[in-house]
């Protein structure tokens, strides 16, 4: 049997999904999946604007941020839009760390508080799931609002954090009802297929395919997109053996010590696994400390 080579890029490369969703010629198609994840929401989009991706904090002291897509709608709106290839210890940090610049990019000069804020949407896409959601396997959409705990009411609509566990999706193409879905599909899909699904015979989706494809890139492209890819793949191998070989030997460990002990201590290893596989390879620290949840001292000294 042949080996299976990919038609399609994989978006959860970072090129994948800046090809699909963060170039200005594309765009429509970002707003055709944004349209469709926010309908309940708002009206429809109709224009977006790309704004800059890295931004520093009020001092030096402060950690800087750098969203995979930032932009804006005719109506002053935000969205940031996060893919995140592998678990993150404080990844829902992160995100609500995130959604402060967009806020502050709005305050007005001067000591009265005489401006309103508009609406700030944080859309996370992810390729892994929360430990706290493992008991909800069909669940993969969260939406999180500021709510009364009592009431559950809205207490405040203009920050919204949407949470896609991609893994939780596992529909087959024949069971797909909505766009959503089919966005949905697509997005985990995309780099397994090898044509265009009949079910997705419409002009977005038919473009998306026509972006997506290998064979018409240019030779940078094409270098870039190995690039992304090899990262992509060396991160989940790494995950992947220091997971297990971290849940081996806090299986061993728990035996002597109690069962939970032993895997948080199983965790540890292997997050210090990663850590210095990662750190081998040659990933930023910081990246590294966001990945593992350890800090950039003890990276530093392994």
């Amino acid at each position: 049997m042949s080996e299976f080579r990919e038609k399609f890029v994989n978006p959860f490369t970072d090129f994948g999904f800046k090809r699909l969703f963060g170039e200005e010629p594309n765009k429509d198609l970002l707003m055709d999946f944004l349209n469709e994840l926010l309908k309940e929401e708002q009206g429809e989009i109709v224009e977006l604007t790309y704004l800059k991706t890295e931004y520093l904090g009020t001092s030096e002291l402060n950690r800087r941020a750098i969203f995979d897509l930032y932009c804006t709608n005719a109506g002053g709106e935000k969205f940031i839009v996060e893919l995140q290839k592998t678990k993150q210890k404080f990844f829902k940090d992160r995100t609500l760390y995130y959604s402060t610049f967009p806020i502050q990019e709005q305050a007005v000069k001067g000591s009265e508080w005489d401006f309103e804020l508009k609406k700030i949407y944080t859309i996370a896409i992810l390729d892994f799931i929360f430990d706290e959601d493992k008991a909800e396997p069909d669940k993969y959409r969260y939406d999180v609002k500021l709510s009364d705990i009592i009431t559950h009411k809205v207490f405040y609509d203009k920050l919204t954090f949407i949470y896609l566990q991609m893994p939780k999706f596992n529909k087959s193409v024949n069971e797909l009802e909505t766009r959503f879905e089919k966005w949905m599909f697509v997005l985990k899909n995309l780099n397994k297929l090898d044509r265009i699904p009949d079910k997705l015979s419409e002009n977005i989706f038919e473009k998306l395919f026509l972006t997506a494809e290998i064979a018409k890139f240019s030779k940078t492209e094409h270098q870039n997109y190995e690039d992304s890819l090899k990262y992509y793949r060396d991160l989940k191998n790494s995950l992947d053996t220091a997971k297990a070989e971290g849940i081996a030997e806090g299986e061993q460990i728990g035996l002597q010590k109690g069962e939970q002990i032993g895997l948080q201590k199983g965790e540890q290893i292997g997050m210090r696994k990663v850590a210095l596989n990662a750190k081998q390879k040659g990933m930023p620290v910081k990246d590294i400390a966001e990945l593992t949840g350890l800090s950039e001292e003890d990276i530093a000294e392994m």
